[in-house]
């Protein structure tokens, strides 16, 4: 299977919000339906460390290693007898141009661009991971402190639901849609002890999500990350008779 992005991701702090289904029908992409948790829709704040990223295995030059946050929610689609559970991403945000456009132009990702930074912190067997970003004037920030031990992830809980989704759903029409497939191992995680957000949801995100501003997350998970990839194949879903065609 060809690749398209090859790396490392890291410190994947996951800020996790009930939400109305209501509020996400339209962001849903033809051919899926919600996937929930216990009869719940979640959407997640998600900051992330890119480490080491290839294009088509080639390195990018300055910027190989980079901070993302995204806004996503979840959904899933009968593949024949094959579920398949996948994430719909409203919003990505890197501050690599190069990664931005490429994104967008092969698989019709909502990627913009920011000044971001972040910083990693171990000391006396704990951790502190923080990720902010400046956009259109507003200042914003995800910071978790946690364990620096690691955990593995308890079949049927919450954590594991966020964390194991492994398609990409991007809605390119209301009779359109593009998957495609993330690859990494099962991840081990760190126990949260403290969290702080700092988001404008509605300016980030639009009037839809503004609501959120008024919530508290229902979980804050922090995952250690692992090697990454992102194949190249996109299968694209259309209402044309229901066909499926791929594109490698």
């Amino acid at each position: 299977m060809k690749t398209f992005l090859k790396a490392r991701w890291e410190n994947i702090i996951m800020v996790n919000y009930a939400i109305d289904a209501s509020v996400l029908l339209g962001y849903l992409p033809y051919g899926t339906e919600l996937d929930t948790f216990e009869g719940n829709a979640f959407v997640s704040l998600v900051g992330f460390r890119f480490v080491d990223s290839q294009i088509f295995g080639i390195p990018i030059p300055f910027f190989g290693s980079f901070d993302e946050v995204n806004l996503r929610f979840y959904v899933k689609r009968m593949n024949g007898s094959e579920l398949r559970r996948g994430v719909v991403f409203v919003n990505e945000l890197v501050p690599n141009p190069i990664v931005a456009f490429l994104a967008n132009l092969l698989y019709k990702e909502h990627y913009t661009t920011a000044k971001m930074d972040s910083s990693i912190v171990i000391q006396n067997q704990s951790k502190e991971v923080s990720f902010a970003w400046k956009k259109d004037k507003k200042d914003y920030s995800i910071f978790a402190k946690m364990d620096d031990q690691a955990s593995t992830i308890i079949s049927g809980s919450l954590e594991e639901f966020i964390y194991e989704h492994y398609y990409g759903y991007t809605k390119v029409s209301s009779e359109e849609t593009w998957e495609y497939r993330v690859n990494h191992p099962r991840w081990e995680t760190n126990k949260i002890n403290h969290f702080e957000i700092n988001c404008d949801f509605g300016a980030m995100y639009g009037s839809d999500f503004e609501i959120l501003n008024n919530k508290k997350p229902i979980s804050v998970f922090h995952a250690i990350g692992s090697e990454v990839s992102i194949d190249r194949e996109i299968i694209k879903i259309k209402n044309k008779h229901n066909e499926t065609y791929k594109n490698k």
